[in-house]
């Protein structure tokens, strides 16, 4: 006689792509506690690795976002809208959590706040567009018009920020560091980062197909 346990496949257990991206965030911050200290700011620069990366992870999301959108509409593809929401939703979340940790930034590397600072005025105006936009998305209930504020949001931010004048921020200055250490440490940690913004967007886009 067959027992029926012997004929049932094996059960694989799936790790949720939450769960992932919860471990690489801890892998994240360890890895940045590890980043080569700086003539000037010393150590402090791990912070500024990590803020920038986190910002990468949040314009390569945008950027994505637009990207999937222009491709949906070509295709005329649903799947792609969805992908593009995705995306949008996980940039946002990291744009939202940039704020933060560029406070601390600040407070940690300039001996104070400087809410004057162009960038942080245009990062506060971009979250509240971004979230007043995500609320219009959730309202349409339409992924096409979700893909198409999508593509309208990232344009503008792009266009701002490249308009945008820089007083105590400094232009790029992993790029122009001149030190192979620091520029490979960064590149470590923002595929790491961007990795982690693209198992968010799994687990949204995801979470919106089952509903």
């Amino acid at each position: 006689m067959i027992n029926k346990r012997d004929t049932m496949p094996p059960m694989r257990y799936k790790i949720s792509p939450l769960a992932l991206f919860l471990i690489l965030l801890i892998v994240v911050f360890g890895v940045s506690t590890l980043g080569p200290p700086e003539q000037t700011l010393g150590e402090n620069v791990r912070l500024v690795y990590l803020h920038g990366a986190w910002v990468w992870t949040s314009l390569f999301g945008f950027i994505a976002s637009g990207a999937i959108g222009i491709i949906g509409f070509l295709l005329n593809k649903d799947m792609l809208h969805q992908w593009s929401l995705a995306l949008g939703r996980s940039g946002l979340i990291f744009w939202l959590t940039y704020l933060p940790l560029s406070l601390w930034t600040m407070q940690l590397n300039w001996n104070g706040l400087f809410l004057d600072e162009p960038r942080w005025r245009v990062a506060i105006d971009f979250a509240i567009v971004g979230i007043l936009l995500q609320l219009a998305i959730l309202f349409l209930q339409r992924p096409r018009w979700g893909s198409l504020l999508n593509i309208a949001f990232i344009s503008i931010l792009g266009f701002a920020l490249v308009q945008t004048n820089q007083v105590m921020h400094p232009n790029s200055p992993i790029a122009s560091s001149g030190s192979v250490s620091i520029q490979s440490f960064f590149g470590i940690l923002t595929v790491l980062c961007i990795t982690a913004g693209l198992l968010l967007a799994r687990w949204l886009h995801n979470r919106s197909a089952l509903n």
